[in-house]
Parts: structure tokens; sequence; C-alpha cells
């Protein structure tokens, strides 16, 4: 149950407990039992909206940032990751394969906001050796939820 259940939140974390307990074949105690014991495991770690953040009338300047780093002989990259982390700017942080080590999304309230936060935070911190970034400019997709669905889908004419 706990697999499908986790599928179920993925699309909609607002379905009411009744609905998903009907999906699921099962009482909505039970669900609601096996949502705690989720959050209690730690699989669970919150719930979030899927904004279009077009549509907001204060929306924030958000930035992937590329970041090659020197690993750690003790611990890789977790000592620096950790650090960069308790940024508050800083909304995601993923290790990744590749080019570079870590990918962050940063928020800010201008573009100067965010490239001072890397000048003067992010690249001062040892290890880093590098960054990229570069800033969004329109989301089409988020979470599997399309931002704006009111263009038709044309197929481009393949000429020869």
């Amino acid at each position: 149950m706990k697999n499908e259940l986790i599928k179920i939140l993925r699309e909609n974390a607002r379905m009411p407990l009744e609905e998903i307990a009907s999906r699921l074949n099962a009482e909505p105690v039970a669900v609601a039992a096996a949502m705690d014991e989720l959050e209690k495991e730690g699989v669970i770690c919150g719930y979030t909206v899927v904004l279009n953040e077009a549509m907001l009338p204060d929306a924030a300047v958000k930035a992937l940032i590329e970041v090659k780093i020197t690993p750690r002989r003790e611990g890789g990259f977790d000592s620096a990751a950790r650090r960069i982390a308790k940024f508050p700017e800083v909304t995601d942080l993923i290790l990744v394969s590749g080019s570079f080590d870590l990918l962050l999304t940063v928020t800010g309230r201008s573009l100067q906001e965010v490239a001072n936060f890397v000048a003067a935070k992010l690249a001062t911190i040892d290890g880093v050796l590098s960054t990229s970034t570069g800033f969004m400019l329109r989301k089409y997709k988020e979470s599997g939820k399309i931002m704006q669905d009111d263009e038709d889908y044309e197929r481009l004419k393949v000429c020869f």
C-alpha cells in the first residue's frame, strides 16, 4: 500500500483522505496510519505546492547554479554541501554526476542579490573551485505539471 500511497501523494498531496482510501481500497484510518509511518521513517519529509510563479505579483528571481568542488578526504562532498545547504537563499541542493558536482537552486529578490550570494558567500567556501549560474527565465513544467497549457502543440513541418 505504501508505494501506491506515495504515487497518489505525488499526484496531489491535498487529495482528501477518504478519496485516497477509496483509490487504495483501504480504510481512511489505515491510510492515515501509513502516512504517519512514512513521515516517521523520513520517507515523507513534507508537503509542498507547485506554483506558477509567473502569475505571482512579487515573483522572485531564481537561478540554477552548478558548483565544482574539491572533495575532502574524510566525507567527500558532504562537508561543503552541508555548509551550502544552511544558506536561506538555497532552496534545492543536489549532488550530481557529470562535469560539476552540485546543482543548486537559489532564490533572491533581484539578479544582483543572487549575484552577490554567489560572489560573497558561495564562491568563498573552502573547496569550491568554480560556479556557473543560469537564471531561470520561464518554467514550462514542474513536478509533472505543465505551467501553461494554453498553446496548441503543432508538429514541425519536415521539408526535403
